[in-house]
C-alpha cells in the first residue's frame, strides 16, 4: 500500500532502515523562520530603494537589495517545503547551503558593524537572527540526519551530463562567491553594478548558496534535488526581474553582466526542463504503481 504525502510528487514505497521523516523541531524551525523571510523579501523586492528607512542598513544600489531579496524569496519556498514535506531526503540537502549563507552574513555583519543602522529595530532583528540562525540550522540538520534513508535501487536518478552541469554551476557560483567574500574591493572593478566591501560580501554569500549543487556527488536522486532546483528557479526569476527593473544600474559593457544574464537563462531553462522530466517520470510511476483498474482483467 502506498501513500502520497501532502506537497510531494510521487507515491512512497516502504523503506527499510531509518524513517526518512522531517522531525517536529525541524518543522517548527521552518515555521519560525518563514515570517522573517517574508518580511525581508517584501522590503527588499517591493521597496528596494527605501532600505535607509526600513532595513538594517542602507543598501545601494537597489539591485543589490533585490538580489538579497531574491535569496530570501527562495528561502521562503525552501522552508515552506520543509514545513509540509514528510520525507527528510527531499529537503535535507538545502540545509548546508542555508548554514553557509547565514554564517557568511553573520561574518559580514561583524566585519562591517559601523555600516549598520544601530538605532533601527531591523538592525537588532538582523543581528539576533544571524547570531542564532547558524547554530539552529546546524543543530536541526545534524539531528534530522539520523532519519535519513539510503536510496532505493529503482529510484529515478540524474543522468551523467546533468550531474556534471550541477557540479559546474556549483563551482562557478561558489568560486565567484568566495572571491567576493574575500576580496570584494578587487571584484568591484569588474562587477556588473556598484558594490562596496559590505554589499560585495553579501552578494558573495548569495552566490555561495550554490554549494547546494554539490549534493549530486553523494545523492543524485531526482527527488533529492527537485526542491533545490525549484529554489534556484525562484531566485533566478526574481533576479531576472530585478535586472529589468534596475537595468540602468547595470554596467552592460562589462562581460560579467552578460555572463549573469546567460547564467539566469541556463537556470530557468535547464531547471524547467528538469522539473518537466521529473513530473512526467513520477506521474508515469504513479500510474504504474496503481496497477490495472478493478475488473480490468478478464
Amino acid at each position: 500500500m502506498s501513500e502520497t504525502a501532502p506537497g510531494t510528487d510521487a507515491p512512497e514505497r516502504h523503506r527499510s532502515g531509518p524513517e526518512d521523516r522531517v522531525l517536529p523541531f525541524t518543522r517548527v524551525l521552518a515555521f519560525v523562520i518563514i515570517p522573517f523571510l517574508v518580511a525581508a523579501a517584501f522590503l527588499l523586492l517591493v521597496l528596494p530603494g527605501a532600505t535607509e528607512q526600513h532595513f538594517a542598513w542602507t543598501i545601494q544600489p537597489p539591485m543589490t537589495a533585490m538580489l538579497l531579496g531574491s535569496a530570501y524569496a527562495g528561502g521562503i519556498w525552501f522552508f515552506v517545503q520543509v514545513a509540509v514535506q514528510r520525507r527528510w531526503h527531499r529537503v535535507r540537502h538545502g540545509f548546508p547551503a542555508v548554514l553557509v549563507f547565514a554564517t557568511l552574513l553573520a561574518i559580514a555583519t561583524f566585519l562591517h558593524w559601523d555600516r549598520f543602522t544601530h538605532g533601527h529595530v531591523a538592525f537588532w532583528v538582523w543581528t539576533a537572527l544571524y547570531v542564532v540562525a547558524p547554530f539552529l540550522v546546524a543543530g536541526v540538520w545534524l539531528a534530522n540526519r539520523r532519519t535519513a534513508s539510503r536510496p532505493e535501487p529503482d529510484e529515478l536518478r540524474l543522468g551523467a551530463w546533468t550531474r556534471r552541469a550541477f557540479i559546474a554551476s556549483g563551482v562557478v557560483s561558489v568560486s565567484l562567491g568566495v572571491v567576493l567574500v574575500l576580496v570584494p574591493g578587487q571584484v568591484s572593478y569588474v562587477w556588473p553594478w556598484a558594490i562596496t566591501s559590505l554589499t560585495g560580501r553579501v552578494v558573495g554569500a548569495v552566490l555561495c548558496l550554490g554549494v547546494a549543487a554539490f549534493v549530486v556527488l553523494r545523492d543524485d536522486r531526482y527527488s533529492s534535488v527537485v526542491r533545490l532546483v525549484e529554489v534556484a528557479m525562484v531566485m533566478a526569476a526574481l533576479v531576472a526581474v530585478a535586472v529589468l527593473r534596475a537595468r540602468d544600474q547595470i554596467a552592460w559593457h562589462r562581460s560579467l553582466a552578460w555572463a549573469m544574464v546567460a547564467g539566469l537563462a541556463v537556470i530557468l531553462v535547464g531547471g524547467g526542463l528538469l522539473l518537466v522530466r521529473f513530473r512526467a517520470s513520477t506521474g508515469a510511476g504513479s500510474v504504474a504503481s496503481a496497477g490495472p483498474p478493478a475488473g480490468g482483467r478478464g
